[in-house]
């Protein structure tokens, strides 16, 4: 009988699957242009990576536009390779002329996976910085996610953005 009422002690303290589960609606694609990538070397930090951000453009169904030149992708990789932190910091601008500020942060990360296969992950979160008082408050009061997308064509990063709801 201690052994049942033990059972039934441990199953009910495991974690349960919660009831609301999140969802993710399409909030737009940048399409961004890159400028020439340099280094500042081997830091204490790790190899300090510089992407300048040169212009693009974005669409989405609540809002489209450009992306301004002056930003970059600043990113501190691992000495191994195999991890990666960027962080990068831009605005754009809407078709409305509203500019937004951006401080996008993710991860890259590679390896191998239980089957000896290489393994590739590539995410960030985006945040939004727009006026509160605008059509585009609504991108300050929601999480963001993004995944890059690889077009040959393109001479740039491609990123599609999702609203976690």
């Amino acid at each position: 009988m201690a052994s049942l009422l033990a059972f039934v002690v441990a199953a009910s303290a495991q974690p349960q699957a919660p009831k609301d589960t999140l969802q993710l609606e399409f909030a737009m694609q940048l399409r961004v242009t890159l400028g020439e990538v340099y280094t500042v070397g081997d830091t204490p930090h790790g190899r300090r990576v510089v992407i300048p951000i040169t212009g693009g453009t974005f669409e989405g169904p609540r809002l489209k536009g450009k992306i301004l030149s002056g930003g970059a992708d600043y990113q501190l990789a691992k000495a191994d390779g195999s991890r990666t932190e960027l962080e990068a910091i831009y605005s754009i601008q809407a078709e409305d002329g509203t500019y937004i500020h951006v401080r996008n942060r993710g991860i890259i990360a590679s390896g191998k996976n239980a089957e000896g296969q290489p393994t590739f992950y590539f995410r960030a979160a985006p945040q939004f910085e727009a006026p509160a008082d605008g059509p585009h408050a609504w991108l300050n009061n929601a999480l963001f996610v993004c995944a890059p997308e690889w077009t040959p064509d393109f001479k740039g990063i491609v990123l599609n953005v999702w609203m976690v709801k």
